[in-house]
């Protein structure tokens, strides 16, 4: 029996893939999380077998959950089912530890595909997912990105303030100061080439960190 948590923000969503789970022989859902945070704390508590992850999260993205519960759970086998296939994001939760990634608009013949597939020890890719992969490959410049360049406390407050979050707020949530969330927002403005919110704000849906906004 493989023990399953899944971190999806869409209430909808991520109650369907439980039900769905429940259904499915050879698989338990331990934990389900509507963000990033909460997801990340409730991965290392319950030390699944396997994540099924949403790329874009609230307060913590999904590529930083993976960052993180991949450095303490080593046999953590992870899937992501995501919406948004940017190249750069595909690439970034490879690098990270993923070891399958399903787009969302694939269907759940795909999810349960990729599920099968990983929990057996193997990596498995949706269809739209394995086309950007052939292009990255034939076109390795697509992917270069400069959020490389930001430690991960840097590349936290990023999203945070791209998510229209204060400094004192950050500060309380990070449970730092509010000098060392400033130092950290100087730092990567610096490093970016970033001049205020709303540069900062197009940047994070550039690379995926956050969701488009709507044109009003």
């Amino acid at each position: 029996m493989k023990r399953v948590v899944i971190v999806e923000d869409q209430t909808a969503i991520r109650e369907m893939l439980v039900e769905i789970l429940r259904h499915e022989s050879g698989y338990e859902v331990v934990g389900q999380a509507g963000d990033g945070q909460t997801g990340l704390a409730l991965v290392i508590d319950t030390r699944p077998d396997i994540l099924i992850l949403d790329a874009r999260l609230p307060v913590l993205n999904g590529l930083e959950l993976l960052r993180r519960a991949t450095r303490v759970l080593r046999h953590l086998r992870i899937l992501v089912f995501s919406g948004h296939e940017n190249p750069v994001l595909i690439r970034e939760m490879l690098e990270a530890g993923a070891h399958g990634f399903v787009e969302k608009t694939a269907g759940l013949s795909e999810l349960r595909k990729g599920l099968d597939s990983i929990a057996a020890g193997g990596t498995y890719f949706g269809p739209t997912v394995s086309s950007l992969l052939r292009n990255v490959v034939a076109n390795p410049s697509v992917t270069s990105n400069s959020k490389d360049f930001l430690t991960p406390r840097e590349r936290e407050i990023l999203q945070l303030v791209a998510e229209s979050y204060s400094t004192k707020e950050i500060a309380q949530r990070l449970g730092i100061s509010v000098k060392t969330v400033d130092n950290h927002r100087t730092n990567l403005m610096r490093k970016l080439d970033l001049h205020n919110v709303a540069s900062i704000t197009r940047y994070a849906m550039q690379v995926g960190l956050i969701e488009n906004q709507p044109s009003v």
